[in-house]
C-alpha cells in the first residue's frame, strides 16, 4: 500500500489490503449509476409519502436508532482516520497543498475516501424513515442527499483535491448529527442547544466549502496547479452556495424567527 502524507502508527488489515486503483476503475465506469440511485430514491420517497397520506404513521424508533447508530459510529471512525492526514498535509506542506494535491487517495485515507463515496448511497435511507414516520420532508433534505451523492461519485473519478476537506468536514459533522439522531430515537431528552450546535456546524461546513471554492478560483486564476477541473469547480461552487443559502434559511426560520418576540405573540 502506498504511503500517504500522514504516517499512521496503526494500520488495519482492511485499510492495508484496499486497492484504490480497482475502486477508481469501477467509479470511472459506473459513476453515472449515481443518477440511477437518485432517480429510484425520488420515486420511492415521494411514492411512499403519497401512500402514507392514507395510512397511520410507523414508529420505527428501534430501527431508526440502529440505522443512525451505525452511521454515527461509521462517521466517528471516518473522522478519526482522515483528520490526521488533513492536519499533516497542512503541517508538512501548506494549506494550499491540502486543497490542491490529492495525496489522500494513498494509504489509509484512500480506504476511507472509498467508504465515504459509497456511504452516500446508504445515507439515502434516512429519508425513508422520515416518510414512513410521516415527518416533515423539506426540500433541503432530499436536495442535499441527491446532489451530494452525484457530486461525490463524479468527483471521485478525477481524484479531486479539495475533496480531502469536504470528506473530513462531512465525517466530523455527521459524527455529531447521527449520534444526535440515534439518541433522539432512543428517546433521550436533549436540550435545544444541541440542535442549534449541529445546524451551526452544518452551516460552518458550507461556508468553508464556499471559501475553498473561491480560493481555488484565485489559485487557478494565477496559473498555479490545483487538482480540480474547471467543470468540477463550477459544480462544487453552485452546490456549496445553494447549501449555504438553504441551511442559512433553515437556521433562521427554525431558531431565530420562531423565537422572536413577534412570533411568540402570534
Amino acid at each position: 500500500m502506498e504511503a500517504g502524507v500522514h504516517n499512521y502508527s496503526i494500520v488495519f488489515p482492511f485499510e492495508e489490503q484496499f486497492v484504490e486503483r480497482r475502486f477508481q476503475k469501477y467509479m470511472l465506469e459506473r459513476w453515472t449509476d449515481s443518477f440511477i440511485y437518485s432517480s429510484v430514491y425520488v420515486i420511492l420517497v415521494f411514492g411512499i409519502q403519497h401512500v402514507m397520506k392514507r395510512r397511520s404513521r410507523f414508529d420505527l424508533r428501534p430501527f431508526l436508532a440502529l440505522w443512525s447508530g451505525v452511521l454515527a459510529i461509521f462517521s466517528i471512525v471516518g473522522a478519526v482516520r482522515t483528520l490526521p492526514e488533513l492536519i499533516s498535509s497542512i503541517q508538512k506542506h501548506s494549506l494550499q497543498y491540502s486543497v490542491c494535491v490529492p495525496t489522500y487517495f494513498k494509504g489509509v485515507t484512500s480506504f476511507w475516501a472509498c467508504m465515504f463515496t459509497v456511504s452516500k448511497v446508504y445515507e439515502l435511507g434516512d429519508t425513508i424513515f422520515i416518510v414512513l414516520r410521516k415527518q416533515s420532508l423539506i426540500f433541503l433534505h432530499w436536495y442535499h442527499h441527491i446532489t451530494v451523492l452525484i457530486y461525490v461519485w463524479y468527483s471521485y473519478t478525477d481524484h479531486t483535491a479539495p475533496g480531502r476537506w469536504f470528506m473530513v468536514m462531512n465525517y466530523i459533522v455527521h459524527s455529531f448529527m447521527y449520534t444526535y439522531y440515534a439518541l433522539r430515537a432512543l428517546q433521550f431528552k436533549l436540550p435545544k442547544s444541541i440542535n442549534i450546535l449541529i445546524t451551526t456546524l452544518q452551516l460552518i461546513q458550507m461556508i468553508i466549502g464556499v471559501l475553498i471554492n473561491v480560493w481555488i478560483y484565485q489559485i487557478k486564476g494565477r496559473g498555479e496547479l490545483c487538482q480540480q477541473s474547471d467543470e468540477n469547480l463550477k459544480y462544487s461552487s453552485i452546490m456549496y452556495f445553494t447549501y449555504f443559502v438553504l441551511f442559512a434559511q433553515f437556521f433562521y426560520s427554525t431558531y431565530i424567527a420562531k423565537d422572536s418576540p413577534k412570533q411568540k405573540g402570534q
